[in-house]
């Protein structure tokens, strides 16, 4: 749930309302797949439930996505396909939100556009930092900054309990929505 905390606790409630109003709430079966490795993509999606699988080169599993992760927002920043496959584990429910009203967003109003790839930067920054320790670079570090690669920031910390506040009412937005 990360990356969501980290967006969640960068923008602001107005964003959040947003969210919502321009994301569509989709059911994604087991064995679905919102993402396809080489595809073009369309949108950026928010995890509300369920598990998802990210798997490269049509059978290495990397990552496992929870309920508050983000997916799609490399291929948002450099305009490329994905480079995995994310594959619903269970029935799961993502909140999909167009690329389109994403980057309309972003050209008109810069205090979003700010927050938004502030928050961007972040969570990525965290994935090259992991993927880094991971591959062994970085072995020669001091022994107090073992550890670290997969901390968030001091100053998003402050906003987590906001932001985890936030998500639940994008959950049960979400889920409201899908029963109305």
């Amino acid at each position: 749930m990360r990356k969501s905390l980290i967006l969640l606790g960068i923008l602001d409630d107005s964003d959040l309302e947003w969210m919502l109003r321009t994301g569509v709430k989709k059911r994604i079966a087991a064995g679905g797949k919102p993402v396809v490795e080489r595809e073009a993509l369309d949108s950026l999606f928010v995890v509300l439930s369920g598990s998802f699988g990210v798997v490269v080169g049509g059978k290495e599993r990397v990552a496992r996505l929870l309920a508050g992760d983000i997916v799609g927002e490399m291929s948002f920043i450099d305009s490329r396909p994905p480079s995995a496959t994310v594959v619903a584990d269970e029935d799961s429910w993502i909140l999909e939100i167009p690329r389109q009203q994403v980057s309309e967003r972003l050209n008109d109003d810069p205090a979003f556009a700010a927050r938004f790839y502030y928050a961007v930067a972040i969570f990525l920054s965290l994935r090259l930092r992991a993927t880094s320790s991971q591959l062994g670079y970085g072995q020669a570090r001091l022994a107090a900054d073992e550890g670290d690669d997969d901390e968030i920031p001091e100053d998003i910390l402050d906003k987590l309990a906001i932001a985890g506040h936030r998500f639940a009412i994008l959950q049960e937005r979400a889920r409201a929505a899908n029963a109305g």
